[in-house]
């Protein structure tokens, strides 16, 4: 509910302080007094985009508080939560426009967006006047209009489950054929290419140790001679050791009578025959090592190309074809059991087709339902406002499957027996387009979630008994949801719970705007007013306090 309004500096208003009630709320005033003011005012607010110029003139900026009162469960706080902003059992819009253009707005004294003032305005008010435009006469918008009015969350939630596991379903299968065919194009060369890596299978660190090896083998013939003549030099009875062992005998000889003079000489000599042996081991297993086959180094040779050749054909480095080859074989078994993959894909594509079907023709019949119900009710609204015989009738035709279902819905209006049914836009005149638009409101806001409806001078058009039943129907209205209305009724404004007069003033030569609560005397004098004109008569007075008991 809206509870207040506070308005600075905007248009022709200075300074404006409203505080709104539950039921019925009536502005009235004289054409040009700022009535649509207010309501651009609320509308700047709430984000609405209308007109450019808002601030008043000679101030330096514009701004627009909202006070609305949130009950447990509101939608609002659906968009609060998303947009991360505090949620309590108020909600303050503020909103400020600059001589510049510039706007800022802030949700309960945190910075938000257009977008997300927005948002709030779908969950909070909605304005209906006869050149509506918020869902009641776009045809695009009927179908959300009747799901609402039959209570059809249910099943149209289940068709829109239905719809995107569908079309999971068919993008998985295409998304598998695409990459079957892209597999197929390939076919020759993944087997080939398999069946080449599995030959050579070669192994990580393969490559370098082969590279080695060669390097070994290609530099064994070149060292292996003077490794042998080292072999030489260090053993056997002419080579080193065997003179050392020779040297070794004889000092150990003279050793007794050099008075230890030799013991140094001999354990230093001791130390070298053990470092000779040794070395002369170590060399002997190198020869050994370095004694192969030649046709090994061609067998090597041979091994180490095809692995590099195999690696730059593929672009990979050697240590890599494993690798390689593991996702080779991985795209050939994806090939081979692509089609059995399909078949499944295709059952379970056919299967949630069968299930949204079945989903759609459950919500359709819904819908059908739903439709007769809200045609009935109409029927029922349209009498009271002195159009018993026009004709309200909700068509339902067949449409391209989608998430909402399978049925387009628009409503038709016939305002005369044997008339041709048309859009309510085409069809009715002013005042029928207005009483239409209040008898569909009435019955699409059964059951609906509490927000504030604002109507714009809709009993244009219309007056006398006519305008007693819009008043009546707007009366009733707002025993379910706050009601805001401009009007120049009479009939209308007489059946308000809450009453304001908008005047025009001229203050310094500057024009501004006031509104003011009307107690009952004053109220009795407003709508005197507006039965005669300027000059308020007794009689007049008599006829607005009999318009106002009802």
């Amino acid at each position: 509910m809206l509870r207040s309004l506070d308005i600075r500096d905007m248009l022709i208003i200075d300074r404006l302080e409203l505080s709104f009630q539950p039921g019925l709320n009536v502005l009235t005033g004289e054409t040009g007094a700022g009535k649509s003011i207010l309501l651009d005012a609320l509308g700047f607010v709430l984000g609405w985009r209308g007109r450019a110029e808002l601030v008043r003139s000679g101030a330096a900026q514009g701004e627009v508080t909202a006070v609305f009162d949130l009950p447990a469960g509101h939608a609002a706080h659906a968009v609060l939560t998303e947009a991360g902003l505090p949620i309590g059992d108020e909600l303050i819009l503020r909103r400020v426009n600059t001589t510049e253009g510039r706007k800022t707005a802030w949700v309960n004294d945190r910075r938000a967006s257009g977008e997300v003032l927005r948002a709030l305005s779908d969950c909070l008010v909605e304005l209906h006047g006869q050149q509506d435009d918020r869902g009641l006469l776009n045809p695009r918008g009927h179908r959300v209009l009747l799901d609402a009015f039959g209570g059809l969350d249910a099943p149209r939630d289940a068709v829109r489950s239905a719809w995107r596991a569908r079309a999971r379903s068919e993008s998985a299968l295409a998304t598998a054929q695409e990459r079957l065919d892209a597999l197929r194009s390939e076919e020759d060369f993944l087997r080939h290419a398999v069946a080449e890596l599995d030959a050579l299978a070669p192994q990580p660190g393969e490559e370098a140790e082969l590279d080695a090896r060669r390097r070994t083998m290609q530099a064994a013939d070149r060292i292996r001679e003077d490794i042998l003549r080292a072999h030489a030099a260090l053993g056997s009875a002419e080579g080193a050791e065997g003179r050392m062992g020779d040297a070794l005998r004889w000092l150990e000889g003279a050793a007794d009578r050099a008075e230890g003079r030799l013991d140094g000489a001999l354990a230093a000599l001791s130390r070298a025959l053990v470092e000779l042996g040794e070395a002369t081991q170590g060399v002997e297993e190198c020869i050994e090592a370095l004694d192969f086959d030649p046709a090994a180094l061609e067998n090597t040779e041979e091994r180490l190309f095809a692995i590099r050749a195999l690696a730059r054909k593929h672009d990979v480095l050697p240590d890599d074809l494993g690798d390689f080859a593991d996702g080779l074989r991985a795209r050939l078994g994806a090939l081979d059991a692509g089609a059995d993959d399909l078949a499944q894909l295709r059952r379970d594509r056919d299967a949630a087709v069968a299930a949204y079907d079945s989903a759609a023709q459950a919500l359709g019949a819904a819908r059908r339902a739903a439709a007769e119900r809200l045609d009935a009710a109409m029927a029922g609204e349209l009498a009271p406002l002195k159009m018993e015989r026009a004709v309200f009738a909700t068509e339902i035709t067949a449409t391209d499957p989608g998430p909402d279902g399978r049925d387009a819905v628009a409503f038709s209006v016939a305002t005369n027996p044997g008339a041709p049914a048309g859009p309510l836009n085409k069809i009715a005149s002013g005042g029928e387009l207005s009483r239409f638009l209040l008898a569909l409101k009435v019955c699409l806001a059964r059951g609906a979630s509490p927000v504030t409806m604002i109507f714009d001078e809709i009993d244009r058009g219309v007056g006398g008994a006519t305008a007693d039943a819009v008043g009546r129907r707007l009366a009733a209205l707002s025993q379910t949801a706050q009601v805001l209305v401009v009007t120049h009724s009479p009939q209308v404004a007489a059946q308000g719970d809450h009453h304001w007069r908008v005047e025009k003033r001229v203050e310094a030569g500057m024009t501004l705007s006031t509104v003011t609560p009307l107690d009952a005397a004053a109220r009795v004098d407003e709508i005197a007013r507006m039965l005669s004109g300027d000059t308020i008569t007794d009689a007049a007075r008599a006829a607005a306090r009999t318009l106002l008991a009802g």
